[in-house]
């Protein structure tokens, strides 16, 4: 069945023709701007396009994909999840715990030193994880029930409780924003509602500064002091050994120059090719194309709760009754049906937790004259709802046009903020009333691995001015979430987020837009790439 709505049809006509774009563009793309490479140095180079601009670096104070994709380039962790999700030690060389589950004690394995040459001591994690645990929803769960965190010695330090907390580990190890990141004693102290401004990590690349170009390039060169685990590699997991001497992400927000800087080996891989351009992509005999991880993405329209009219939820749930799961999905992978699911849930599909208790609201015909007299209940008078929307962005951008024709749909009057991804990472993170640069209404998406359960689900949260942006407010949703941490076998656990499921519909805490997996495009030259929700440059090489 196509797209409904003229948003949706203005969005296909959009795709056709850039595929026609993009089928003549290999032929044509200037050469990137940068200095000229030897053919040595340009095998050692590997050249990515990342799914955003890089446009600001601190991986704690915010929650985007792209700043944590680099962050896991320059710093590391004290563990790190393998490709099935169970933590191991990355940082650490051994951690004890106490018969009562209260004190855990970690010891740093030795040889770790920051990029500046200084070694990582026991103060530079516990300083990192007081600013991370401040703003993760499992780092706060942690740090409600701590007694403290301190130095034992340069290389060991101790958490005391004042309750057993046994998912500490996957607290450590989450691939979820924003990760436990260890950084200088020096950089941690930052306020961790203010950016860093100093980017020294202990991780396998070292961020190159003096590159960085916001909106264009950013650099990671090889970090040689680092010391990679013996285990073989397995995701975050194992030893993250570094193939090539730098890194450049090239920043290509139009997919039709990106599609073309491929097949031309002006770039090596590229991370979210559009669905649309993947036939051009699969014809040419230099590119391999692949889906990038198997557990997809979960789809968001994020509402805020802070501010008119939705801080009622009649109004938030008005958006739900109107909201076509398969718009969404139809203007982002077009007629590739096997690329989405329909999800009256906020979880993943097909993993062992995925309910659609309460999901009614999404199934079946929309509601739009329902719609329209819940928002009259609720007090809308016609004000204008801020819309951001990140251009540069392909997932974002095709959402947004859904949305703006919905609003119209139901009687709302769209302020249709075209703007970037960095520019909404910023501005989402403002409480300020829309009307003095804050906002009503922004997309993002979930990686599918951070939807498998509520442990380290941070659009989930809903503990007011600690939660996600948005800060929803309803305890009881908090209260089945502490019951699946509490569940004590699988049944249990499926009971609790069944509920927290039915009780998140009931409020609109916001609304899926639909399951959907992404490609990844590299050239065959490349090898080491694998199917993980996060882009992992160690082991790869290029050739």
């Amino acid at each position: 069945m196509p797209a409904s709505g003229p948003g949706a049809r203005v969005t296909m006509l959009q795709r056709r023709s850039l595929m026609s774009l993009a089928a003549g563009a290999a032929l044509a793309i200037p050469s990137l701007t940068r200095p000229a490479l030897s053919q040595g140095a340009a095998s050692r180079a590997l050249r990515f396009v990342p799914q955003a601009n890089l446009a600001n670096f601190d991986p704690i104070w915010g929650t985007q994909y792209v700043v944590r994709n680099a962050g896991m380039m320059v710093w590391d962790t004290l563990y790190g999840v393998d490709a099935k999700f169970a933590p191991q030690r990355q940082m650490v060389d051994s951690e004890e715990v106490s018969g009562d589950g209260l004190t855990w004690t970690f010891k740093l394995r030795s040889g770790l030193r920051f990029h500046d040459g200084s070694p990582v001591l026991a103060k530079d994690a516990v300083a990192s994880l007081n600013r991370w645990a401040v703003r993760d929803p499992m780092g706060q769960m942690i740090r409600a029930i701590q007694n403290e965190l301190v130095v034992v010695d340069d290389n060991t330090f101790r958490w005391s409780l004042k309750q057993p907390y046994p998912k500490m580990l996957l607290a450590l190890a989450k691939t979820n924003s924003p990760c436990s990141f260890v950084m200088p004693e020096r950089i941690a102290k930052t306020d961790p509602f203010q950016q860093i401004t100093e980017f020294v990590g202990s991780g396998p690349f070292r961020f190159v500064r003096e590159e960085w170009v916001p909106g264009a390039r950013a650099v990671f060169a090889k970090f040689d002091g680092y010391v990679p685990r013996d285990e073989a590699p397995d995701w975050m997991a194992g030893g993250k050994r570094v193939m090539v001497d730098r890194v450049e992400w090239v920043v290509m927000p139009d997919p039709a120059t990106a599609a073309a800087a491929l097949q031309n080996g002006e770039v090596d891989w590229w991370e979210n090719p559009i669905a649309d351009l993947v036939p051009v992509l699969r014809r040419s005999r230099n590119l391999n194309v692949d889906i990038a991880d198997p557990l997809g993405n979960v789809g968001s329209f994020r509402m805020n709760h802070l501010h008119k009219p939705f801080s009622d939820p009649r109004a938030r749930r008005a958006v739900l009754m109107a909201l076509s799961q398969e718009d969404y999905m139809r203007a982002l992978v077009g007629d590739e049906t096997d690329l989405f699911k329909l999800m009256p849930s906020f979880f993943t599909p097909g993993t062992p937790l995925y309910t659609e208790q309460g999901g009614e609201i999404l199934k079946g015909e929309r509601n739009y004259d329902g719609a329209k007299r819940l928002l009259q209940e609720a007090g809308y008078t016609g004000e204008p709802i801020t819309l951001l929307v990140a251009q540069d962005q392909p997932i974002t951008k095709a959402f947004g046009d859904v949305s703006a024709d919905l609003l119209k749909r139901i009687g709302m009057n769209v302020d249709f903020v075209a703007t970037d991804w960095g520019t909404v990472g910023s501005r989402r993170a403002s409480k300020a009333p829309p009307s003095q640069g804050g906002w009503h209404i922004f997309h993002t998406w979930h990686a599918g691995a951070d939807c498998i359960n509520p442990a380290s689900y941070t659009a989930m949260r809903a503990n007011g001015d600690q939660a996600w942006f948005g800060w929803p407010n309803n305890s009881a949703v908090e209260a089945a979430r502490d019951s699946w941490f509490a569940a004590p076998d699988l049944a249990a656990e499926k009971a609790a987020v069944a509920e927290m499921n039915r009780l998140a519909m009931e409020d609109a805490l916001w609304g899926p837009t639909g399951f959907f997996m992404s490609y990844q495009a590299w050239r065959k030259n490349v090898e080491g790439v694998v199917k993980a929700p996060i882009p992992f440059f160690w082991n790869v090489t290029k050739s």
